[in-house]
């Protein structure tokens, strides 16, 4: 058993002792998410009675791991816009090709970066970089806050040291900054763009409320209530500096045009758009095969290229031809075939109404379906990154249950650096569906002497 399964079971003996077993302590800590607005759509965000815990170990891996990759993806998104023919490979729309080309006024096309990891003892592997818009920081925060002073956690802090990771302050602190390159000389007011829902909360509320109790002027605002006229980028009335983008490029294009303000404001360099619209570069899966193309990375520094090849899963865009896996010539296609059990298919864009197709969920018959409808629409092969599962407790109708779940650590960085932590936890299995699944905030772990 290793240090972190010692602390996991220790935990789970406190829950199970006689002053928590009542689970009176669980009413109590539901009720304070409610009021501090950590549930949606009447369900709490985290339905686990315990945070997930990682070593310093593993945070340190995780930091120096994402640090070298954040940097071998800005690396490359710089090579693939000097090159046409690298850029190809992307699988842009025209339109988006032409957002990417415009100069954001800032060095760093990724402000905020969100990585999914699977982080197991020594090992940590990356299920996908996430370039659009944080998810999770702000609630993860607000979470770990809770947490923190629970009775459980209180008594098991008495054996062990937790450290809370990250917050909102990193995030503003990275928009400040961003700002401040493209030439902002005042302090800016501040819009966070979003396709509203009328009966939902958004994170980004807390965020909006964070950055006033900051001294930041800011609204939550739609792309409807934008207007460009005089050089000022307006919503309602309010003129912005700074806007920071929850909506990717493809949900934007599909229902608006390239004249719209938020576009010609951007193009005038009259507003700071944080992220840049470069960044959709990196949110393609296309970008994998990219940076698992060794002959593209031959010159990145070291620590990129060991970065890539201990922790990204080998990534091609499907299409016929010829291809490297590992040191051997293949045939993409028949590859695909041939290595249904290791291999998943997804869209290159996650925003779309393509599915993924995971091989070991198919027979020979279906799996040859999906490899014909990945040739017709932008897709990727990756193969495939086992889920990392753990036990969590959970109160289900009144009572204390353990279920085997499945763990995504989402590590927060801001202009290259982590700074930040959450993880996702949900069912674990093929096909599993269950309510249980939601954020749970992470803390560092360190036995007391």
């Amino acid at each position: 058993m290793t240090q972190l399964d010692e602390a996991i079971a220790r935990y789970h003996r406190i829950l199970e002792s006689e002053p928590y077993r009542d689970l009176r302590w669980v009413k109590n800590l539901q009720e304070q998410m409610e009021a501090q607005q950590l549930s949606a759509g009447g369900r709490l965000l985290c339905p686990f009675l315990r945070p997930n815990f990682v070593t310093q170990k593993q945070y340190d891996n995780l930091v120096k791991t994402g640090e070298a990759l954040i940097s071998a993806v800005d690396r490359m998104l710089r090579l693939a816009l000097a090159s046409p023919q690298l850029l190809s490979r992307m699988q842009l729309f025209p339109a988006e090709k032409m957002l990417a080309a415009a100069d954001p006024g800032y060095e760093m096309s990724e402000v905020s970066a969100q990585l999914d990891l699977q982080i197991q003892n020594g090992s940590l592997h990356v299920l996908q970089y996430n370039a659009d818009a944080l998810s999770g920081a702000a609630y993860a925060e607000g979470l770990s806050d809770l947490f923190y002073d629970c009775p459980p956690v209180k008594e098991f802090r008495r054996r062990y040291n937790l450290t809370r990771i990250g917050g909102k302050k990193p995030f503003l602190n990275a928009l400040l900054k961003a700002y401040k390159m493209f030439g902002g000389a005042k302090k800016p007011n501040i819009a966070i763009l979003e396709f509203r829902n009328s009966t939902g909360r958004s994170e980004y509320e807390i965020f909006r409320d964070y950055f006033r109790a900051e001294g930041h002027a800011t609204e939550l605002v739609s792309p409807e209530q934008l207007e460009y006229k005089n050089g000022v980028l307006r919503a309602n009335g309010f003129d912005i500096d700074l806007i920071y983008r929850r909506i990717s490029a493809q949900e934007f294009l599909l229902r608006f045009t390239l004249s719209h303000p938020l576009v010609q404001a951007y193009l005038d360099r009259k507003v700071c758009v944080v992220n840049s619209f470069r960044s959709e570069l990196s949110h393609k899966k296309a970008m994998f095969a990219l940076l698992t193309d060794e002959a593209l990375v031959a010159k990145f520094p070291l620590n990129e290229r060991k970065a890539i090849k201990e922790h990204v899963p080998w990534t091609r865009v499907v299409k016929a031809g010829k291809t490297t896996h590992r040191d051997d010539a293949v045939d993409l296609l028949e590859f695909i075939k041939e290595h249904r059990e290791t291999l998943v298919l997804r869209p290159n864009d996650e925003y779309t109404d393509l599915h993924s197709f995971v091989g070991y969920e198919h027979d020979d018959g279906s799996w040859a379906r999906a490899i014909r409808e990945a040739l017709r629409a932008p897709y990727v092969v990756q193969e495939r990154v086992k889920p990392v599962h753990t036990v969590f407790p959970l109160m289900t109708y009144g009572h204390l249950e353990f279920k085997e779940m499945q763990v995504d650590v989402q590590p927060q960085a801001y202009l290259g650096k982590v700074g930040g932590c959450s993880s996702y936890v949900s069912a674990a299995g093929a096909g599993t569906y269950s309510p249980a699944s939601g954020i749970a905030p992470t803390f560092i772990i360190d036995p007391k002497n």
